[in-house]
């Protein structure tokens, strides 16, 4: 069993890109090279992404419609790169001989990788919710020691959880995700198979991805007004 030292030490490598996974490259759709290619390029997105809905929160009252409307163009993407990783996640598990070879990204960023998902759709879900709700957002749910708990303090206490472990999760996986993205070598993640198909599903996953932002702002009234 790996030691915390190792543990420590597999992570901090990994961050610099001083050690990587050798993602075997197949026909057709690439295997786990296009599956990491295709996740690398999502998570340089997402992070875009969030990045510019923390920029938002300079100025709420001018920039609420923004922070809405980048709030909902998350939610197809967060979907689609969960899948991508969920495939490579459940093909390594079910012993998959291509996935197995690959190998496992290391135990710390195992355990990160799931809290980030989590932390994403409970900070676009409570979003989403405070849109339904509208004005009944403000209503108490239930007090703790005496602190009124609404459904906004829910979406703010789901921001700072998710901030905490992205940004942990970003210390160790930025690195790799630009070198996948943009690989040095020939034989690096993008050259595998299947490039117009993941290049296909990025656009129409954009494509949802508007609309869904479109169609949320324009049901969010109660609060851009």
């Amino acid at each position: 069993m790996p030691t915390v030292p190792d543990v420590i030490g597999e992570t901090v490598a990994t961050a610099l890109g001083r050690e990587h996974r050798d993602d075997p490259v197949l026909p057709n759709t690439g295997g786990p090279a296009g599956n990491a290619n295709l996740t690398a390029w999502l998570g340089l997105i997402l992070l875009t992404l969030f990045l510019v809905e923390l920029m938002t929160l300079i100025s709420m009252s001018s920039l609420l419609g923004v922070h809405i409307f980048v709030g909902a163009f998350l939610v197809p993407v967060i979907l689609v790169k969960t899948a991508t990783t969920g495939w490579r996640m459940a093909r390594y598990y079910l012993r998959s001989d291509h996935y197995v070879r690959a190998g496992p990204p290391p135990a710390l960023l195992r355990i990160l990788g799931p809290m980030v998902v989590i932390g994403a759709l409970a900070v676009v879900g409570t979003g989403l919710s405070l849109i339904a709700l509208g004005n009944a957002a403000h209503s108490t749910l239930f007090t703790v020691l005496g602190f009124r708990v609404d459904a906004i303090t829910l979406h703010q206490a789901a921001f700072i959880a998710w901030a905490v472990t992205t940004g942990l999760h970003l210390l160790g996986r930025f690195v790799p995700a630009l070198r996948l993205s943009v690989p040095p070598t020939p034989s690096a993640g993008s050259s595998a198979p299947g490039l117009a198909s993941r290049l296909t599903l990025i656009v129409l996953t954009t494509g949802v991805a508007v609309l869904t932002g479109l169609l949320i702002l324009e049901a969010s009234h109660s609060w851009t007004s």
